[in-house]
């Protein structure tokens, strides 16, 4: 008997299956133990969130729209809020004043603290106040008629719908109003810049009149301090009798610096006419030569050497009776007079110019003495007086400069300052700026996407069941030999299709083309391929077929896996193990009367309860019986020697076995088989309870062929669901 698979082959008995597993038994020379070491943990792929947002796609596209849908409701009912803005600009080059140095101050390199303060100065309660009390903005916001509460009335006023923000890099304010009325958003944003340029103007006046104010007070303890100065500055001039006493003191100084260059000279002067009046007291010729009459002298002594000459001249020539020599003689007497009486002459004079020297010498002193005596008490009372006069010129010019500065300080106070100005006055927005419809549906659509994919994700995250193989292989580290979809025709009674079994199906296909049946069927073959080939060293004869809970389809899985055995030409008997409440009988409309139970309780020959549902198909089915509670307690004893016997007779045994948490007897059926598979529910069964009987297995040393995932959704597989579209396609392409 031969049948077709999915790729169109035919496939043959299981010696054909052996013949191509030998030569992967010849090169296996070590044995593979199922329970190696376990494989390193894997991170979750990529395509595994892939595969949730398909699987919940309908899900997250619904759950999206209802949250677009709900915003843009919301938005259209919400009541549209306008916004007015206002310009600013401050120029911080124009002078606080027109006088003084508030007109020349510079500016400081405190741009973002200025501007900082400007913020806060508009959002003062002084600013505000006003505005808020003209428009009753507060009610508005609040939403009453009035406030009623004294101590929220005189609490601070905060417009929480008030904006004040500064462009980066820009000496320009912008004050922002929001306000469902377009007009009263526009009208309230030029109020409080109108209020702001107002109260900047009366903060300086203030401070400006408040300094005037406090001047005028120092001003007049000024005055009183001048006045007193002044007046003693005065009386100290009145005391000297002079009008400045240092001009005095200079004169005095300079006449005194006169009078000694005189005194020295005549110091000088009267040594020299000492020294002259000495020399002539000593009678030589050559003193009287050296004094002030020295030239006459000289003169005498000349013409007396000249008469000395001649008559030295007649007293040679001629007698002593010569008329010459008289005259000559004569004439030397005459000079011996004159030069006489000049000599003594020269002596007098000398004498007189040496006294009148010293007496100028004496006078001068006393003159010097005296003038220096004045100009040391002028000099000592000048430090006075210097003190008095600039204390009063001090105090003059302080109150001078005090006066000017009330001037200039009560003119820049009147002046209005333009260097805070209004660039753009607000006007009427004619879109509003809240609701933002698009906005809000953009916002929505990310949001509710990314609140559905978390959602989503997490969702699959705290599913604790098995979905797919590679979660299995992942978490359980174990292997998985068989994932069978989900159909619904698998349930009721399969004799009618055994009947009119043909065409090489295992399953009856309810319509033309079920797809569906056809995936079955296939996973079917493909399960039986992987347990015949699980294990190169030796063949498995018998295999137990069980699950961590009920209603998991581990029936069922055992009478398709046997259905496919059997279609092969080879012997195959299905055993139903489940005591408890058996089910085997029910697919093939068979008698459970004489079963296993009756086998085990009566030592009833096995093969006389064997049972055949189609002659010409090599299955044999030996039913469970009738239940009962002893069978249960032979299963131990019993089974292994069935089991032996029958593996002899029969190519291969399918034992179909309670759940094996909360019932003894899977646990020594588990024991007696070559080999065990445990069939899981998609989507249904927990991780942990497969994890428990897994670790139950491995205590008792079963060998474990696998995992076979049952009722796989395409939904709840991301592997299953690739390998199905793929297989489809595939059918689909050769129909074609």
């Amino acid at each position: 008997m031969s049948e077709t698979n999915g790729n169109g082959n035919g496939h043959g008995s299981l010696a054909s299956l052996s013949a191509v597993a030998e030569p992967y038994r010849a090169a296996a020379s070590v044995p593979v133990p199922l329970w190696g070491p376990e494989p390193e943990e894997r991170g979750i792929p990529l395509s595994q969130y892939l595969w949730i947002l398909k699987r919940h796609r309908w899900k997250l596209l619904t759950g999206i729209g209802i949250c677009v849908v709900a915003t843009a409701v919301v938005s259209l009912r919400v009541t549209p809020i306008y916004e007015s803005t206002v310009t600013i600009d401050i120029d911080r080059r124009v002078p606080t004043g027109i006088l003084g140095q508030e007109a020349t101050q510079s500016t400081l390199n405190d741009s973002d603290q200025f501007m900082a303060t400007q913020v806060k100065l508009i959002q003062s309660d002084a600013v505000l106040r006003p505005i808020a009390t003209k428009y009753r903005l507060r009610e508005l916001e609040k939403g009453i008629q009035t406030l009623t509460n004294q101590g929220e009335e005189e609490a601070p006023v905060v417009l929480k719908k008030l904006q004040v923000s500064r462009p980066p890099n820009t000496y320009i304010l912008l004050i922002n109003y929001r306000s469902p009325d377009r007009q009263l958003s526009a009208d309230v944003a030029n109020a409080i810049a109108q209020s702001y340029l107002e109260h900047s103007y009366n903060i300086r006046y203030k401070a400006a009149a408040g300094l005037s104010q406090f001047m005028e007070k120092q001003l007049e303890e000024l005055k009183a301090k001048m006045e007193h100065s002044s007046a003693a500055l005065a009386q100290f001039e009145r005391d000297l009798s002079v009008i400045n006493p240092e001009e005095k003191t200079n004169i005095i100084s300079a006449r005194l610096l006169q009078l000694n260059t005189e005194y020295t000279n005549a110091q000088a002067d009267r040594v020299k006419k000492e020294a002259a009046f000495a020399s002539v007291e000593s009678g030589t010729l050559e003193a009287a030569e050296v004094s002030s009459q020295g030239e006459a002298m000289k003169k005498l002594t000349e013409r007396l050497d000249e008469a000395q000459e001649k008559f030295a001249d007649a007293r040679t020539r001629y007698g002593a009776n010569h008329p010459e020599y008289r005259k000559a003689e004569t004439q030397v007497s005459e000079a011996e007079r004159q030069l006489e009486d000049t000599k003594n002459s020269i002596g007098q004079r000398v004498e007189i110019e040496y006294k009148e020297s010293q007496a100028r010498e004496s006078m001068l002193e006393e003159v010097v003495a005296e003038i220096k005596g004045e100009f040391d008490r002028l000099n000592a009372r000048s430090f006075d007086y210097q003190r008095l006069k600039q204390e009063a010129e001090g105090d003059k010019k302080l109150y001078d400069e005090l006066i000017r500065k009330i001037k200039e300080a009560g003119i820049n106070a009147s002046f209005q300052n333009s260097s805070i100005r209004i660039a753009d006055f607000a006007r009427p927005a004619y879109k509003p700026v809240f609701p933002k419809i698009p906005l809000n549906l953009a916002l929505a659509f990310f949001l509710s996407s990314f609140l559905a994919v978390s959602v989503a994700v997490v969702s699959d995250a705290l599913d604790n069941t098995v979905r797919d193989p590679e979660q299995v292989t992942r978490i359980l580290k174990t292997d998985v030999v068989g994932t069978l979809p989900m159909i619904k025709s698998l349930r009721g009674p399969l004799m009618p299709a055994l009947r009119s079994h043909t065409n090489g199906q295992i399953l009856p296909l309810l319509k033309q083309g079920d797809q569906s049946c056809t995936t079955f069927d296939e996973a079917i073959r493909t399960l039986r391929n992987s347990i015949l080939l699980t294990d190169f060293e030796r063949r498995l004869r018998s295999v137990l077929m069980t699950s961590a809970s009920p209603a998991e389809g581990k029936s069922t899985v055992a009478v398709h896996l046997a259905l496919a055995h059997a279609e092969q030409g080879q012997k195959t008997l299905l055993i139903d193990g489940d005591l408890r409440r058996p089910s085997i009988h029910k697919f093939f409309e068979l008698s459970n009367t004489i079963g296993l139970s009756k086998v085990l309780l009566l030592d009833f020959p096995w093969r006389d309860a064997l049972q055949r549902p189609r002659e010409n198909l090599e299955l044999y089915v030996l039913p469970a019986g009738l239940s009962t509670r002893r069978a249960a307690d032979l299963v131990g004893r019993g089974l292994p020697a069935l089991l032996d016997e029958v593996s002899q007779e029969f190519d291969f045994v399918i034992l179909d076995a309670p759940p094996l948490l909360g019932f003894s007897e899977p646990l020594q059926m588990a024991a007696a088989v070559d080999g065990v598979i445990v069939v899981a529910r998609a989507g249904q069964t927990n991780r942990s309870a497969v994890s428990t009987v897994l670790n139950t297995l491995a205590r008792l040393r079963a060998n474990v062929v696998g995992v076979v995932l049952n009722q796989v959704h395409r939904e709840l597989s991301a592997g299953y669901y690739y390998y199905h579209g793929h297989y489809s396609k595939y059918y689909r392409q050769r129909s074609h």
